[in-house]
Parts: structure tokens; sequence; C-alpha cells
């Protein structure tokens, strides 16, 4: 999947906002678009250490109980494993659907949902540096310059979440959100010469464990707007 596929995916969710229209036939039907961000990676960004991320959040209204959402991300990490010392860089998408549990009374727009998303990166690990193997365990001899330096060809990795979260109106139209993910590595490209050890939304990637996890904090708006179906005109 290619990073430019997120625009068009962007541009489908915006497009009921062209939809709309002031016929007065028919009694309109609300919609919400909501938008915002997750507050953990910038504060990871600005506290962390070698670490630099941004993920946007969506989703659509489609009825009461029905959401269609998605997140949109880039990560750039460096980190030690073991004897190597990389950089993942990349960019994310996750798509899928949230169920709301919750019986709002009239006038609140609160949810307690669950949901998945169906999720892919894009990204590339470079190699800072890494330990030669000796013998001797008293003498390690690490290297900037050795063979296994240097950028690896752009990978992939998909990936399935379910999650389950709350949502609660703070102000009109303004949210706080949290949510728990749970992740399942569906499949995993793997570098030469290198292990593809973390994927940007995803985090760390081992041989032994397939499964991870995650929290989101999130701050959004809902732009709430209506159209009506225009009814055909009979001569």
């Amino acid at each position: 999947m290619k990073i430019k596929h997120i625009w068009p995916f962007i541009i489908s969710l915006l497009f009921p906002l062209l939809s709309f229209s002031q016929a007065e036939e028919n009694p309109p039907r609300t919609y919400a678009l909501r938008a915002g961000i997750d507050l953990i990676k910038p504060a990871l960004t600005q506290f962390g250490e070698g670490y630099q991320g941004l993920e946007i959040v969506g989703d659509l209204k489609l009825t009461n109980r029905f959401y269609v959402a998605a997140e949109i991300g880039s990560e750039r990490k460096t980190q030690q494993s073991e004897q190597i010392n990389f950089t993942t860089k990349g960019s994310y998408i996750k798509a899928g659907v949230d169920y709301n549990f919750f019986n709002n009374w009239k006038g609140m727009n609160n949810a307690l949902y669950a949901g998945f998303r169906l999720a892919r990166s894009l990204h590339t690990h470079s190699v800072n540096s890494y330990t030669l193997y000796q013998t001797n365990q008293y003498l390690q001899v690490n290297t900037t310059e050795g063979f296994l330096t240097g950028e690896r060809e752009q990978l992939s990795s998909g990936w399935f979440e379910l999650l389950f979260g709350t949502k609660v109106e703070l102000f009109p139209n303004f949210y706080a959100g949290i949510s728990v993910r749970m992740h399942a590595l569906l499949n995993n490209a793997q570098p030469r010469d290198f292990g593809n050890l973390h994927a940007p939304g995803f985090n760390r990637i081992t041989d032994d464990n397939k499964f991870g996890g995650g929290i989101n904090y999130t701050l959004s708006y809902a732009f709430p707007f209506r159209f009506k179906k225009i009814k055909a005109k009979t001569e």
C-alpha cells in the first residue's frame, strides 16, 4: 500500500459534506465527522528519548450505534535491541468500525464502545551500529561502519486490532477519549540480514510473540452536518 492512497481515503470520509442539500422534501438525517489527535505521541516526542510521532484520529457517525473510524500516523524511533542499534521510521493507517453500547439520555453524545481495525505500515529500518560477535566475552567491538549498517529496503507490516474505549463530551462537540488496543500481526516483511523488530503503529515485534497492545488518549472535535435526499419530480 502506498502512502498516496491515504489521501483518497480521507477525501472519501469528507465526501458526505459535499453531498449536503437544502431540499425540504424529506426530513434530514444528522451525521457527525469527528477529528482529533492522540496526545500520547506528542508527549513521548517531548519527553521520551529517541522518539518522534504524531497520530490523527477520526470517525464518522452513521447511526447512534455505528461509526466508521480511522487513524493515520507517522513515527520515528531509535532503539537498542540486543547487539544492534537501529532507527525505524515510517507511516501507517488503520481503518475499521466502532459500535457504541452506551444508551445516551436525550442531549448526551457519550460513547462506550468496542471496535476493530485493519492496519498497515510502510517503513524503513536503518542500522546505526552493532556489536561484533567475539568468542572472548571481555572484548566487545562496536562498529558504525560495518557492512550491516545503513538503511534497509522499504518494508510493510499488516495487523489486526481489537479495541475497547470511551468518549466523553466535555463541551459541545468537544470530546476526550481513551481506548485500549490489542494487536495481532498478520504479515511482516523481513529486510536482508536484519529482523523486522518494530513497525510504526504496532510497536515492538519479536519472533516468539506476534501480539502486542497499546493505549490511545485523544482530544477531538465533532462537525455535525445533515443532508437530505432530493425527491425526483414527476411530470
